[in-house]
């Protein structure tokens, strides 16, 4: 629906219903992209197909489109109208190693997409500037912090993204999350004929581990530390060499994750110190900042999803960890979570990822989309209202 030739502007419920048909018209290729990415799950950083199918959409509906961009082969970047106001909305399309799509990120594409989509026809009789932001690499290699780096979202005004969940929520809190590659080298030897001349390095990663369920005694009770050993020696009638693990560390704010890492580490060096084994211990990725959802952009998403029927939202603190809380820290964000499993299943399970095909989560889909949208031309109206100082005004 083109805008009025007299330049009257739209009565907000007129172009909000407008927004919505453009939506409702384009469900099927929605659910259908959607549905594609699921059933072609890829992990960190090899998500081609799934960027290259969000950026198809998005270029044939007349977008202007980088792919790859800002240094990331499965990143992509959209715009369309010229607006002085940017609303990016962020794609994530990463799946799980073994889970597939359990954490939904198809949906998260697709929604996407699909709010972008709807407010195409109308961006320039908002005054706006309709970006799309593929990021991959969500669930490890914290991509968007890379995209950040990379200038990405410089001149963004409001970045806006969904995620499917067992439960309804607007107002997202999550945890700061840094990661930890630790590698013990000992020394191999006979566990029978010249056990004296090994260090053990496996012995070292015992250590450290008990250490560290001696520490957590100490911890605030939000604060976590979890991992893995992969890798412990290769059989037993030889003293392992070489041990590796990865761990995780969670708190509830940036601030604590320098205070946690430093405590978590001399729990490592101390099974070097005890067994004579050398440890190295490496970041492999940037840290996840906390999530800090913008209160304003919160509350016009919230009267959104009322209008369009979704359930009431709940609030819970701190369950989950995303580089989306790194954006959040320099763009006002929010990332309101969509019920798609009724509290059945939760994302990180393999039934997660049949609930991502259910009509639930197709109605999510679109509802999500509709409900970005109609925030980004709520953002827009406001911004127009305001005096000339200050319109647009984003930090």
């Amino acid at each position: 629906m083109p805008h009025p030739a007299d330049d009257t502007p739209r009565a907000l419920p007129d172009l909000k219903s407008a927004v919505r048909q453009h939506i409702a018209e384009r469900r099927d290729d929605l659910v259908a992209l959607s549905r594609r990415i699921h059933g072609h799950p890829e992990t960190a950083f090899t998500e081609h197909r799934a960027a290259a199918w969000c950026a198809d959409a998005l270029r044939a509906a007349g977008f202007a489109v980088e792919s790859p961009a800002y240094g990331l082969d499965t990143a992509f970047a959209a715009s369309t109208g010229a607006g002085p106001l940017t609303v990016a909305f962020v794609c994530e399309y990463d799946a799980l190693p073994g889970l597939g799509h359990a954490c939904g990120h198809n949906l998260i594409a697709a929604a996407g997409v699909g709010a972008a989509l709807g407010l195409a026809p109308y961006a320039d009789e908002l005054g706006l500037r309709v970006r799309v932001i593929g990021a991959p690499a969500e669930e490890r290699g914290a991509g968007k912090a890379l995209l950040l780096d990379a200038g990405a979202f410089d001149g963004v005004d409001a970045a806006m993204m969904v995620h499917p969940c067992p439960f309804e929520m607007a107002d997202f809190r999550s945890f700061a999350l840094g990661t930890l590659s630790v590698t013990y080298t000992g020394r191999s030897a006979h566990p029978s004929l010249n056990p004296h001349e090994g260090r053990n390095a496996a012995d070292a990663l015992t250590v450290a581990q008990v250490a560290l369920g001696l520490l957590r005694q100490h911890l605030p009770p939000q604060w976590r530390v979890h991992g893995i050993t992969t890798e412990a020696g290769t059989t037993p009638n030889a003293v392992p060499a070489r041990a590796t693990a990865e761990y995780e560390l969670r708190a509830l704010a940036a601030e604590d994750l320098t205070e946690l890492r430093s405590r978590v580490e001399d729990c490592f060096r101390a099974g070097a110190l005890a067994t004579g084994c050398e440890v190295a211990l490496e970041r492999p990725e940037p840290d996840y900042l906390d999530f800090r959802g913008d209160p304003a952009l919160t509350a016009l998403w919230t009267a959104n999803a009322r209008t369009l029927g979704r359930p009431e939202p709940v609030e819970r603190p701190p369950f989950a960890c995303t580089d989306m809380g790194n954006v959040s820290h320099v763009v006002p964000s929010i990332h309101p979570v969509l019920d798609i499993s009724g509290g059945a299943c939760a994302p990180h399970e393999p039934e997660f990822a049949a609930a991502a095909l259910s009509p639930a989560a197709e109605r999510a889909l679109v509802e999500g989309a509709t409900a970005l949208a109609w925030t980004a031309v709520d953002l827009a109206r406001e911004a127009g209202r305001a005096p000339a100082a200050t319109a647009g005004e984003a930090r």
